[in-house]
């Protein structure tokens, strides 16, 4: 079942076109990978997707609700997580606290409630700390859950990264670029963790990476943007058999 879709989207800065009139459907329980050479317009669409960006043209829904004009809050609130290709952490602050501090949008008390901190808001807090506690369980960070997120190696980090969207509890989680930078082992431990977010947890992954053996081994579906187009869709084995993606990658002789 397609429950998101992108529409004819365009996004424009200036004369420049990031992404040119690109249809995409995005299947639910599916891993969905987007890929294209550097500069295709891949972390454009994803900042589309969770409201960084608004498209010049077309029309983003979700659900049937329409993404187009809205702003990362709401996106947040509808069910759709992100995770950074640039660390977005607090790196003064523990594991824990980085956590607890993404999980506060959930927190749904009034200012009074808050006040005498009894009753309701005692009753929530309580319910996010243990949520807060299954993540860190299963991203395998009990080891940090104290340590400031600074002195983490970047590895380390990058599970963070993903385990700070892990705890909105989203139907659908995009992840931008998680294994740059890391090495064999480090890529091999973040695959588990998509494959389990997935299995597990019951998410829709949309994923956005340079390795395409990673790509090939565990996506479901794949779409493919070169200079902001779509050049490309379809299941791994399509993809790479498919001459406007070889050209796109390898060029012509």
């Amino acid at each position: 079942m397609s429950y998101l879709i992108v529409s004819e989207v365009t996004l424009s800065f200036g004369g420049l076109k990031a992404l040119s009139g690109v249809n995409m459907e995005i299947e639910k329980g599916l891993i969905t990978s987007i890929i294209g050479p550097n500069g295709a317009g891949k972390t454009s669409m994803l900042n589309c997707i969770s409201g960084f960006y608004h498209p010049t043209e077309g029309q983003i829904s979700y659900y049937g609700n329409n993404l187009t004009h809205a702003s990362p809050h709401e996106v947040s609130n509808m069910g759709i997580a992100r995770a950074f290709q640039n660390l977005e952490l607090f790196r003064g602050l523990s594991v824990l606290d980085n956590l607890l501090l993404a999980r506060h949008i959930k927190l749904k008390y009034n200012f009074f409630e808050a006040l005498i901190f009894w009753g309701k808001a005692s009753r929530v807090e309580s319910e996010n700390r243990k949520f807060v506690e299954e993540v860190i369980d299963f991203m395998e960070l009990e080891p940090y859950r104290k340590s400031l997120v600074g002195n983490l190696s970047y590895g380390v980090q990058k599970k963070v990264e993903v385990a700070r969207a892990l705890t909105l509890d989203p139907d659908l989680l995009l992840l931008d670029e998680p294994m740059a930078g890391m090495n064999l082992e480090e890529k091999e431990d973040i695959v588990r963790f998509i494959m389990d977010i997935q299995n597990e947890r019951g998410v829709t992954v949309v994923l956005v990476e340079h390795d395409l053996g990673v790509v090939m081994d565990i996506s479901d579906r794949i779409h493919v943007l070169d200079f902001g187009q779509l050049i490309g869709s379809g299941t791994p084995e399509e993809i790479s058999s498919n001459p406007k993606v070889i050209e796109a990658y390898i060029g012509n002789e």
